[in-house]
């Protein structure tokens, strides 16, 4: 994964490509972190969670939940990951479970002159070159997401309450909710549990021997049992799983 530099780093995490050319199928844990995207899915068989991918331009529902990416011997996939609320910016309406765009709706970004170029590099980098240029040309991010839930999205980063955020941006609650609902379908409680469990996650790949019990103090969990209970939720697996 190429990260972004620049203004397009403010939006998309990260732009990437891959070709499976081992004989058994690669499995990869897609975690939660309310973010959204779109997969090319150049040729073979690609799976996400029990959704079996047609080859073509995929627009990825909101990852509220995590699951697991399954790629098949031979498969070559490219893609580009907006942060939360992004997509729904760029793209105008959010997708319930990864959906193929038909070459007659693509009206607005010309993503399948995009995918013909990317099944014309067999190179992983021109690949990923492909799309820097394509978002860099295409995306215009001056104005993709209102100003309050931009403020809301960063006080919620910097571990502020949802109950805090009417003081921080000048909205009521409700407001505040109601923004959240059009443009990640989720409240900014619910929001806030899948960046803390993401968080953890980050911290204990990096750190395996740790201390659950303070790991989950760390990260503003009550007690260790209540991180578990998050992690299933969100993560569907246990904080001791994570690899």
């Amino acid at each position: 994964m190429s990260q972004p530099s620049g203004q397009l780093s403010a939006f998309v995490q990260g732009v990437w490509s891959a070709s499976v050319r081992q004989p058994v199928p690669i499995v990869k844990p897609l975690y939660s972190d309310a973010g959204s995207g779109i997969i090319f899915n150049l040729v073979g068989e690609v799976m996400i969670g029990n959704e079996t991918l047609p080859e073509g331009v995929i627009m990825l529902a909101i990852n509220k939940q995590t699951e697991n990416i399954v790629l098949q011997s031979g498969a070559q996939l490219s893609g580009i990951r907006f942060h939360p609320a992004i997509c729904y910016g760029v793209l105008g309406q959010h997708y319930d479970k990864p959906t193929l765009l038909l070459p007659e709706e693509d009206q607005l970004y010309n993503l399948y002159r995009v995918y013909n170029d990317l099944r014309i590099q067999k190179d992983i980098e021109r690949r990923i070159e492909t799309l820097h240029r394509w978002a860099d040309k295409n995306l215009d991010f001056t104005k993709v997401i209102p100003g309050p839930l931009k403020k809301a999205l960063m006080h919620i980063d910097q571990d502020e309450t949802p109950g805090q955020l009417s003081a921080s941006i000048d909205l009521s609650q409700r407001q505040i909710e109601r923004i959240f609902k059009l443009w990640l379908e989720m409240t900014p409680k619910h929001y806030q549990r899948i960046l803390r469990v993401k968080k953890t996650i980050s911290f204990l790949r990096t750190y395996k021997k740790a201390n659950l019990a303070d790991v989950a103090h760390q990260f503003g969990f009550s007690d260790q049992a209540h991180m578990t209970r998050e992690f299933r939720t969100f993560a569907c697996i246990t904080p001791g799983q994570i690899e």
